[in-house]
């Protein structure tokens, strides 16, 4: 019999979206894909040099349940350099993508029953991580004109005894929005809770820069990885940078449940790091010309943007004066014009009515798929 726990968790509707893609690809469809989450460009070469090196000199072993020590110390001096903060190399944990990191934080801090703090909408699989570690959701509204951020007040009508931690998210999947320096300070108020901040998107913003929660508080866990800023999402390598007092729970949970990060991509964690920069400046370059060309013409087709995004590669649009039901939606464009994208629905009430496009896609592929929305939305309305 399948556990209640289990049958608990909520779809990934994006995963839905493709495996209906795939379907039509099957048949020879040719569907263009702005509905993925997933960097268009190959691994920089300096990373897969580093990793055919460390396979041709044996680094196939297990490595510490932490990660290795180079990695953990080049992660420490890569927020040391980039946010001014100091961390130790015993607060970092390497695991196999952000995924089991954040599951691993929630096993640590949450007993049955603790709550854990998350917005709606926001990044669908959170609230799974929370009931696979016996925890429970609080949820917070958020509002589209204000770019869908917490409002400090809201979050303290959810506070209750057992709320353990508070999920933040920025640059923001999925809204690329970007927390001001302001926004993120007003966290810090709530120091009877963690935050946990996924900053997967870090690196991937076009205005200003993005702020880490550890700049405000040490009582953070930070959820970050190589899978979207190096184009590196198969490679599976991501890291959880915690409060100094969990690094003996940290390793015992990942001996338990992982042993360790494959040894060889951690080398190319180590390259990436510290030798793609000119790789990762290009790639932005790239996005922020796909992003100002994918905002002018949603806007152009009716869509409303109602604060425009800055980070990640999501345009967040606002479709109500098209549909009311965006998962019906979503499926009638990918039959009718052969084009993928996310409903809004799938990141939480909130986002009803609205579709997630994301430009991790050519400028050709995004003009093509824009072209045939376009004319969706003229024989329908």
């Amino acid at each position: 019999m399948i556990s209640k726990r289990a049958e608990s968790f909520t779809s990934f509707i994006v995963m839905d979206v493709m495996a209906k893609a795939e379907e039509l690809e099957r048949k020879g469809e040719h569907v263009i894909h702005l509905e993925v989450g997933e960097p268009d460009f190959s691994t920089p070469k300096v990373i897969m040099r580093a990793a055919t090196s460390a396979l041709s000199n044996n680094k196939t072993r297990y490595t510490h349940a932490l990660g290795l020590l180079e990695l953990r110390q080049a992660i420490c001096d890569f927020y040391f350099k980039e946010y001014g903060v100091n961390i130790t190399s015993d607060q970092v944990l390497v695991s196999t993508g952000t995924s089991p990191a954040l599951l691993f934080a929630m096993l640590a801090i949450l007993d049955h029953g603790d709550e854990v703090i998350i917005s709606n909408p926001r990044y669908p699989c959170y609230q799974n991580f929370i009931l696979a570690a016996g925890g429970k959701i609080k949820e917070v509204k958020t509002y589209p004109e204000e770019g869908f951020q917490y409002r400090p007040q809201d979050i303290k009508k959810k506070l209750s005894p057992r709320t353990k931690a508070i999920l933040i998210n920025s640059p923001s999947n999925p809204t690329g929005i970007v927390m001001s320096k302001d926004q993120l300070q007003s966290m810090t108020q709530f120091d009877k809770q963690y935050i946990i901040s996924d900053e997967i998107y870090h690196g991937l913003v076009y205005q200003g820069r993005a702020h880490s929660i550890l700049e405000f508080t040490d009582k953070a866990f930070v959820i970050n990885g190589f899978s979207k800023l190096y184009a590196m999402t198969g490679w599976r390598l991501g890291y959880c940078i915690f409060p100094k007092e969990f690094t003996q729970v940290m390793q015992r949970i990942h001996q338990n449940f992982m042993i360790s990060a494959n040894g060889f991509i951690q080398w190319a964690g180590i390259a990436a790091l510290t030798k793609a920069q000119k790789d990762v400046t290009k790639m932005i370059r790239i996005y922020d010309e796909r992003r100002k060309y994918m905002l002018a013409r949603l806007k152009d087709m009716g869509f409303v943007i109602h604060v425009e995004p800055t980070g990640a590669f999501y345009v967040f649009a606002d479709a109500r004066c098209f549909c009311t039901d965006s998962y019906k939606e979503a499926f009638r464009i990918i039959e009718e014009v052969k084009v993928g994208v996310t409903p809004g629905i799938d990141f939480g009430s909130a986002g009803e009515g609205f579709l997630r496009f994301s430009y991790a896609n050519s400028l050709e592929n995004i003009k093509e798929g824009l072209n045939r929305l376009e004319i969706y939305l003229s024989k329908d309305y």
